[in-house]
């Protein structure tokens, strides 16, 4: 076979040899091209976003690592009432008629509000948390008049 395409090509005219050497070696950098130079610089590219983002996620990470390192070094202290007591207290004090309360297993405390503006209630909920008192479980639901209904689980820290 080498040898009938070595006979076609010695044939030709000069002008065509240089023709068809012309389209081989365009076919050749074309194939090496597309073959090895774009999967090469592609793979090259995506190895460096998926490095950033291991990046940022890394940082991401640490920073939450810190804030839980500087949360279990400035634990709050207990409470020294009742955790029904001091949730009673602290929503009176917010202004939050509670509907009912009823415990829950492992000292726990589910406390219903019927009626909250959104941001003094999410403040007091992150009052509870700054006095050691963990929320577990929180469910609001959007009431008529620009007001929240909320239903919270609670308990004390480290129990």
């Amino acid at each position: 076979m080498i040898a009938s395409i070595r006979m076609w090509f010695t044939a030709l005219s000069l002008r065509e040899k240089r023709l068809v050497l012309t389209a081989a070696a365009l076919a050749a950098l074309t194939l090496f091209w597309f073959g090895l130079v774009r999967p090469v610089s592609d793979g090259l590219a995506d190895a460096r976003i998926r490095h950033s983002n291991a990046v940022q996620r890394l940082a991401e990470v640490e920073a939450q690592l810190t804030s839980v390192k500087l949360l279990q070094r400035t634990r709050a202290a207990p409470i020294g009432a009742p955790l029904e007591t001091v949730v009673r207290e602290r929503a009176a004090e917010a202004g939050f008629a509670i509907t009912n309360v009823s415990p829950q297993p492992n000292n726990g405390l589910q406390v219903s509000i019927a009626d909250a503006r959104p941001g003094a209630f999410f403040a007091w909920v992150a009052d509870l948390e700054a006095r050691g008192i963990l929320v577990e479980s929180l469910t609001t639901s959007d009431n008529a008049d620009q007001s929240v209904s909320a239903m919270v689980v609670v308990r004390t820290q480290g129990l």
